[in-house]
């Protein structure tokens, strides 16, 4: 296949500033955040209490630095057989993860893979693969395939890998299956797909509500049959029991739902103070990843929470306008990509910290501790960035 050659040196400005403060704001945020939330940790632990904090620090720097890089080089450089390389490599590391002894379990899920020494989080190199994937098919397929045809093809590359995830990250692969979908809709212009995609959302919600208020002896024998009949794990079932009644299990699957829900109760509208929240001490499991939301509720408040929302709605119109405003539909799309899984994924953490949906187990995006899941959110950032770039030197021109 042959590769059209880009000048690195044809975009020179044009940063989206905008999207740059947020991002590294965010980045700061979240810092502060992991350390208030996990000093308790690491001292019980016997560690320093910034043990958590410099490890944190450490990847945020990595990140920092690709996401430059990434926003100096032309987009267009990836809209080759990178993507693919991308998607491939993504692949190949779930199926070692999934099937084979290099996959690191904890907390009984396989998330992680160890190679060359360290350990990182498959699942989010798999997200970048798809979504580089999709924009790339997209511009190379969409004269030989239209309609129904280029969608499905959008939608088994990504449901393949994210089946994969299924087993050991739900709130991953969901994550994984709505990228193609909101791409899809953004692509066609006809009310019929508007539709079939908004039926089943619908669909979608009502289930979750009859769920919700289903009489949880009843749920329990569903539960029993799913469990016998489908790949569900049975802690996944648990899960289902909890969110349907939070004091399912209080001391035991149930014990993490619901002190997060008193550090959000104990915050009120302002907070105790940043690092005065009380649930940290021991009481929210995972306090400064899968449930740091809560203890910037018990810290902060719902004023803290609020603004926290503001700032990742003022991100995602930065990469709005830039996706509307880009050279092709590569750029448009791959920013689009990012837009979804950064929105879902935020809507996840806080729905389930909340107890809207069932607990999965996902982080918040530049907040939560995770060192593969922030330097690759910060190299797309960068990515997008560049995509920007591409946009505003075509204006000069």
């Amino acid at each position: 296949m042959k590769v059209k050659r880009i000048d690195l040196r044809e975009q020179k400005y044009g940063y989206d500033i905008g999207l740059l403060f947020v991002t590294i704001f965010l980045c700061i945020f979240g810092l502060i955040m992991i350390y208030s939330a996990s000093y308790y940790t690491a001292t019980v632990k016997g560690l320093s209490p910034n043990y958590y904090l410099r490890k944190q620090l450490t990847s945020t720097l990595i990140g920092l630095g690709l996401m430059l890089v990434m926003a100096w080089i032309p987009y267009r450089v990836f809209n080759s057989w990178l993507s693919l390389v991308a998607y491939g490599a993504g692949f190949v590391l779930i199926v070692l993860t999934t099937f084979t002894s290099l996959g690191h379990t904890a907390g009984g899920r396989t998330r992680w893979i160890t190679l060359f020494g360290q350990t990182f989080q498959t699942a989010e190199i798999v997200k970048v693969g798809v979504i580089a994937m999709l924009a790339w098919l997209v511009m190379r397929c969409a004269r030989q395939l239209r309609g129904w045809k280029l969608w499905g093809l959008m939608l088994v590359i990504s449901l393949v890998p994210a089946g994969l995830v299924f087993s050991n990250d739900l709130s991953s692969a969901a994550i994984i299956a709505v990228i193609p979908i909101v791409m899809i809709l953004v692509l066609n212009n006809k009310k019929g797909t508007y539709i079939l995609f908004g039926v089943l959302f619908v669909l979608g919600v009502i289930l979750l509500i009859y769920i919700k208020n289903m009489d949880l002896e009843k749920l329990m024998q569903v539960g029993k049959w799913v469990d016998e009949h489908t790949p569900l794990h049975e802690y996944q079932m648990r899960r289902l029991y909890v969110w349907n009644d939070p004091t399912y299990d209080a001391k035991g699957d149930g014990y993490q739902v619901l002190q997060g829900l008193y550090a959000i109760g104990s915050g009120g509208l302002f907070g105790k103070g940043l690092g005065a929240g009380t649930q940290k001490l021991g009481f929210v499991p995972e306090a400064s990843n899968d449930m740091i939301f809560t203890i910037l509720c018990e810290e902060l408040g719902l004023f803290g929470a609020f603004a926290l929302i503001l700032l990742y709605i003022f991100m995602l119109y930065r990469m709005m306008r830039i996706a509307v405003q880009a050279e092709d539909a590569y750029g448009a799309l791959f920013t689009v990509g990012v837009m979804t899984q950064i929105a879902v994924q935020a809507f996840f953490h806080i729905a389930v910290v909340t107890n809207l949906l069932p607990n999965t187990g996902i982080s918040l995006p530049f907040i939560s501790y995770g060192g593969t899941s922030s330097i690759f959110l910060m190299g797309e950032v960068g990515l997008v960035i560049s995509v920007g770039r591409g946009r505003r030197e075509r204006k000069k021109t």
